[in-house]
């Protein structure tokens, strides 16, 4: 991705026609304040206060618990076809989304007994009714929680792996980065990679310290865990030798506009600024849409804005999104044409895109 200079404003309604791609949100990250108060009234499951203060968080590890109970409140697979429709029902009207890689944690529904082959049921009926109703495709993402236990992520990877979808293309790592180093998940991932999964992993967040998030996780997780995408990166600025590493290694990272912590929303735009000032790949994501409040084009807006960034910057994220994608080179290909093409058009039509 090419240095991006100061720019005109891109108006809110070229903004949200532009397509766009989403490849790293989580599934519980997305439910409707609404969907999650009916599902808890649903399992009679406690929320820690009002839903509508819900998404208002102490600290980072705060939104972590509210995104886990989140995940507890989906159960059967009419619950996850629910909550994968309608995430992709929001990603499209709001913002004009083509495709989109969910990430979901197996482990979550371990304690509710609730079996992966649900899980994978649910998601996959809800993400093809909406491609057939939206237009948007969507694969999956098995993503293994760095704090629990190793255990339940290896049972989780005998199910991923025993009960294969097409969905399922990839697998993750999340949750906070101290607890768990790279290194501890690499046989897992590595298992992972023979059976033609895809690899990410949560890496350098800006929600927590270099202490916890160092730059070196990055080198660890590219090489220990085979990843070929990493989610965030922003605390890798703090390494100059990291930093070239993952350039000259050609990485994506699925960074994110909107963070959970809002007194470090500046810094969240200016680790994004400086990644792409830096030459790093970067595709533009929402993360949890629902619980921060935001979508792809508020995102985008949120980006360009800190940033003096335009036109040209936010056609950049979009084609990184499809080149950054898990779908099948014949799809990727197809989807690359379509974007090019829709992108001409706003171009040709729009004075603010030329």
């Amino acid at each position: 991705m090419s240095y991006a200079v100061a720019s005109a404003p891109v108006p809110p309604d070229l903004l949200a026609r532009l397509p766009k791609v989403d490849l790293h949100f989580h599934m519980a990250g997305t439910l409707r304040p609404a969907t999650l108060a009916r599902l808890a009234r649903k399992y009679d499951l406690p929320l820690p206060r009002p839903v509508e203060t819900l998404y208002t968080y102490r600290d980072f590890y705060d939104f972590i618990d509210v995104l886990r109970i989140a995940a507890q409140a989906v159960r059967t697979s009419a619950d996850f076809e629910c909550v994968a429709y309608e995430a992709v029902e929001d990603a499209a009207r709001s913002s004009n989304a083509r495709h989109v890689e969910m990430s979901f944690n197996p482990q979550y529904f371990m304690p509710t007994a609730v079996p992966y082959r649900v899980q994978v049921e649910g998601l996959t009926a809800g993400l093809r009714a909406a491609q057939r109703d939206f237009g948007c495709s969507g694969l999956l993402i098995a993503s293994f929680d760095r704090g629990l236990p190793l255990d339940s992520a290896e049972r989780a990877m005998d199910d991923i792996v025993g009960l294969r979808s097409d969905l399922v293309v990839g697998v993750g790592l999340d949750g906070p980065e101290r607890e768990g180093p790279p290194a501890s998940f690499a046989a897992l991932f590595q298992r992972a990679g023979r059976a033609g999964l895809r690899r990410t992993a949560h890496v350098c967040e800006d929600n927590q310290t270099l202490e916890e998030a160092p730059p070196s996780n990055v080198d660890a997780c590219i090489e220990h865990l085979g990843c070929d995408r990493l989610d965030h990166g922003y605390n890798l600025l703090a390494s100059e030798d990291g930093l070239r590493r993952a350039r000259d290694r050609g990485v994506y990272f699925c960074v994110c506009g909107v963070t959970s912590v809002v007194r470090r929303q500046r810094q969240r735009i200016e680790g994004v600024k400086r990644m792409v000032e830096a030459g790093l790949p970067v595709t533009l994501n929402t993360d949890d849409p629902a619980m921060f409040h935001t979508d792809l084009s508020h995102s985008y807006a949120t980006v360009l804005e800190g940033c003096g960034w335009g036109w040209a910057q936010a056609r950049a994220f979009s084609l990184a999104g499809v080149d950054a994608c898990w779908l099948d080179d014949s799809a990727k290909k197809a989807l690359r044409a379509r974007f090019e093409s829709e992108i001409a058009q706003l171009e040709s039509t729009q004075p603010a895109a030329q």
